[in-house]
């Protein structure tokens, strides 16, 4: 039973990944064909990596032609931040993280930056839509891009009022502020404009703020479970006996607490021990106290 769970967990992790591939592609394409074309810059360590580009590029007069060094310079930036993820936030968040944060930095680096749509409006709306989507399924799938999204973990954990948007917020002021001593207002305000899509498109697809609660009732024998759901999962557990109010036969309640997108890794685990449990989710419930917060 045990080695078929760890088999499980492999190819459900093998799966993660693949959508991370697909979420880090998402998000090349949106910056690489929309944003950088249109000489927009995105928001957090992206950003600031994009106006060292530019100043290299003008300043310096340096070309690069249609490849991105921006990519290249956002993945030296985050080496020092994924040995600190490393040591301080969790073994498998690090290795997806750089999984995607790699495979991010090579798609912008082989997908051309070329003009796509001219209307520069229309650039903001769909190369924010695109990127937002590619960054929001990587933080579904308990990874990250990361940059602000790491730091943001590491200020909750030291500071739990804190949270992964202020983090986010800082940094974007300051950057929007360089752009605009550096850059003409046109160039701040579209970039804002994309921003702001971008946001809105990461949060609908990522469900990591939607906290809920769940209760699964079963007649198997907990240990095991319990113990998968702690190393699998990394949540606590609370537990009760119980008795079935019609058939009068004892049974166990687990009361957990977690995020939206750890729900069907639960369901899995649960049904994988007892396919009759009894498991009920609600959603968008009000935590406060000793609860982890994940991407």
């Amino acid at each position: 039973m045990r080695s078929e769970m760890k088999k499980e967990a492999f190819v459900y992790e093998g799966k993660r990944m693949l959508v991370c591939v697909l979420a880090a592609f998402l998000f090349a394409v949106g910056t690489n064909l929309f944003v950088v074309p249109a000489g927009l810059y995105t928001g957090g360590l992206m950003g600031f990596c994009q106006v060292l580009r530019t100043i290299l590029a003008k300043y310096l007069h340096l070309n690069f032609q249609n490849f991105d060094i921006a990519g290249i310079i956002y993945y030296l930036i985050n080496i020092p931040v994924f040995a600190i993820a490393f040591a301080r936030i969790g073994r498998m968040f690090f290795t997806k993280t750089l999984f995607t944060v790699t495979v991010m930095t090579f798609f912008l680096s082989v997908i051309p930056t070329r003009m796509i749509v001219k209307d520069t409006i229309a650039a903001c709306i769909v190369g924010g839509i695109i990127s937002g989507t590619g960054i929001g399924l990587s933080l579904r799938m308990a990874s990250s891009g990361g940059g602000m999204d790491v730091i943001g973990v590491l200020l909750i954990k030291w500071k739990r009022d804190f949270s992964v948007g202020k983090a986010n917020l800082f940094v974007n002021l300051a950057l929007y502020a360089v752009c605009l001593a550096l850059f003409d207002v046109e160039i701040v305000v579209y970039s804002v404009i994309y921003a702001a899509v971008y946001s809105v498109a990461m949060d609908r697809v990522h469900t990591q703020n939607i906290n809920v609660e769940a209760k699964i009732i079963t007649k198997a024998d907990t240990a095991a479970l319990e113990k998968v759901i702690f190393e699998e999962i990394y949540r606590g557990i609370t537990k009760w006996s119980t008795m079935g109010a019609y058939t009068h036969e004892d049974s166990h309640m687990l009361y957990i607490t977690l995020s939206k997108y750890e729900v069907s890794r639960l369901k899995a685990v649960v049904h994988k021990f007892d396919p009759h449990a009894f498991i009920v989710i609600n959603e968008g419930v009000s935590v406060d106290g000793n609860f982890l917060k994940k991407l």
